[in-house]
Formats: structure tokens, sequence, C-alpha cells
């Protein structure tokens, strides 16, 4: 879709300060001059866009004057390179809501823009830009006009808010109203553990109500469109990543509660949704330093290899009592001595004789933590 440029609300908020009575009494728009010269990008300029949801590009051309000597509003317009401005692709307001002689527009926009402009994802084409000057209607087009070639980003126009995974393959089956939510790690990046079964089809939706847009994978790029057959049972991890259209994914084969000193490992449980669980466990045989050292993680074997999960935050302390305590992140290097990311055992005589709770949650409703309880 096109954007709008000036609202309404700021449409009628400027008329009268930039329209004037003549004689009789009829109303008319001021007068404004055609902008002469586009100062940046340069004619011609090539730009590679980033995912970097901080990446713009400047554009900045010479200031018109109005009859009145006010304020004049401008717009950026794009078509395509064979275009006229008749029937732009898009137009964007200049920065402070079109009062300035200039408009920073991010590589994300750009990327949506190209897409109007017809060039396809991943690929470089040329489109061309202009600005239109106005008190608010009748606007004037500048005497020049620019392309801009931009090679767009390998991922999605249109990047969704939101994503769910559904079908039969998953846990929650195919009911779009029961569908997964996956966490969102950055805009237009989602992750989800789940376990899928072997020869069922699942597939990513943008929302769990109405029609939304399907995803599905293609060798390794993410695609519009189609499901997914699950090759094997198992318990995966999923990465997507809308801004590059690729993905990631791995089997989980175990979760170890991980205790520092004695480097004992003991295995949980996967319950659904991803959580893993083990309930009443008797911690026996540990002594001296293996049993008074208090310090514990965890540990993920998968089809990537073996990697921690450790706290989120700087920690190295017996319970605070807080939630963002038990918070925790995935870390690539497996080491037995991870300072200031592990966790301490409430009790303060050491392991041995107690039996706990443990639970371990990468359920995609909250943050990924975990709980351990002495019984």
């Amino acid at each position: 879709m096109k954007a709008i440029s000036i609202t309404y609300a700021m449409l009628f908020s400027f008329i009268l300060t930039f329209t004037a009575c003549s004689s009789d009494g009829e109303v008319r728009d001021l007068g404004v001059t055609a902008v002469k010269t586009l100062y940046e990008p340069d004619n011609g300029k090539s730009v590679v866009l980033q995912p970097s949801a901080s990446a713009s590009l400047y554009f900045e051309w010479e200031p018109s004057l109005a009859e009145d000597g006010g304020v004049v509003l401008y717009e950026v317009v794009f078509d395509k390179v064979d275009g006229d401005f008749s029937d732009p692709v898009y137009i964007s307001t200049a920065d402070n809501n079109g009062g300035s002689n200039h408009a920073t527009i991010t590589h994300k926009q750009l990327n949506q823009i190209a897409a109007l402009a017809g060039i396809e994802s991943a690929a470089q084409g040329t489109l061309k830009w202009t600005v239109y000057a106005s008190k608010g209607i009748d606007p004037v087009r500048a005497e020049e006009e620019r392309t801009l070639t931009l090679t767009r980003l390998a991922g999605f126009a249109e990047v969704p808010s939101q994503l769910y995974i559904t079908g039969e393959a998953t846990e929650v089956g195919a009911d779009l109203d029961k569908a997964m939510v996956m966490k969102k790690v950055a805009d237009g990046e989602f992750e989800v553990f789940i376990k899928l079964t072997e020869g069922k089809s699942f597939k990513f939706v943008s929302a769990n109500t109405g029609t939304p847009t399907e995803y599905s994978l293609n060798g390794e790029k993410l695609v519009e469109g189609g499901s997914i057959t699950a090759a094997k049972t198992g318990i995966y991890k999923y990465y997507i990543d809308f801004n590059a259209g690729s993905f990631t994914s791995k089997e989980v084969t175990k979760v170890k509660w991980f205790l520092n000193w004695s480097q004992k490992e003991i295995e949980l449980d996967y319950q659904g949704l991803g959580v893993w669980a083990l309930n009443g466990y008797t911690v026996t045989g540990l002594t001296d330093s293996d049993n008074t050292d208090d310090r514990y993680k965890f540990r993920m074997e998968s089809s990537d290899g073996e990697t921690e999960w450790r706290a989120a935050i700087n920690n190295d302390s017996k319970p605070t009592g807080n939630d963002e305590y038990y918070y925790m992140m995935e870390k690539a290097n497996v080491e037995q001595w991870t300072n200031n990311e592990v966790w301490k055992t409430p009790a303060t005589d050491g392991w041995s004789d107690k039996t706990y709770d443990i639970t371990f949650s990468l359920n995609t409703q909250g943050e990924y933590t975990h709980n351990l309880v002495i019984k």
C-alpha cells in the first residue's frame, strides 16, 4: 500500500495557516516555488540495504519558497524507473512532520519501497525519486528527479509483528486458534522449541485468527505459502529470520541439570510446549566440595552439538526472590566454570540427601526461565 504522507489531522491543523482569503472572501492555496535542486543522495547512488533497524538513508533538497514566507511542507515521492510520478509507488513525509527540507528513511522502509517498485527479494533494481512542496494542498513537483539503485534484503518486505506455528505435526494440532505463538527475539526474528511428529505437516502463520499469511521452508529459505513435512519425530528449535529470509533448526536430544563442582549431570524429561522437568529427584553420594559447592546451570545436547543455558543477568549469588534471578540464555561455549553466569541452590548445607523438583522452561509465553525447589 502507498503511504499516506500527510494525515487528515495534519491537513486540518495546517489548513488555516497555509491558506488565505481573496478580497471576495474566497479561500485559496498560497503558492510555493518548486524545489530546484536535490542534494542527497547523489543521482544514480547504489545502496545495499542492511537489516539493522538503525540503518537509514538521508535525503536532502534545496528549500522551496512560500508566497507568505512561511513554512513549506515536503514529501519524498518514489516511482518505478519508467514512471512519471502520476501514480507513485510510495510517498514519504519529510522529517519534522513534513516541515524540514530533508528526510531520513530507514533501510527497512526502502526495502518495502523497492518491493512496491517490483524489485525482487535479494535482487538489485533501480527506481526514481523526487520531492513535492506544498502548503498542505496542491503540491508542486521539484524541477529535478534522480534515480536510486537498491539491492533488496533477502528477506520479506512485509514482516509480521508476531508469528505462530501450527499443523498436525505440532503438539498443538492444526486448529488455527490453537496455534502456538513463537518467541519474538527481535523485529522480524522468531524462535520456538516444540515437538514434531514424523510424516505430518506444519507451517508458520502471521496470526491465529482470520486468514493469516502462511510461510514454509524451501531448501535454506523461508518462503510464503506451502507447508513442511516433519522428517523425524523429535523436539526441535526453529529460528525464523524474515529480515534475511532464512531459518535455522536443530533437534534437541537432551536437557541436563549440571552441578558445577562435581560436574554431575541429571537429565530432565520433556513435558511439552518447550518445557522440561524432573520431579522428586534426590541427590545422593556427593561429599566434600562436590557436595558443598552450590553452583549449577544447564546443558543442552542437540544435532548442532552441546550448548549451555546460563544466567541471563550477571549473577553468582543465592536466590534473591526476584523472577529475573531464574531467567536463562543460551551460550555456545561449554565450560565448567562460568563465573557470574550461574545460579546457586537455596540450601546452605550442600546438595546431598535432598529431594528436588526442577523445571526448565523455554515456553514462548514468557521469559526463558527455570525453577528449583527443595521438597
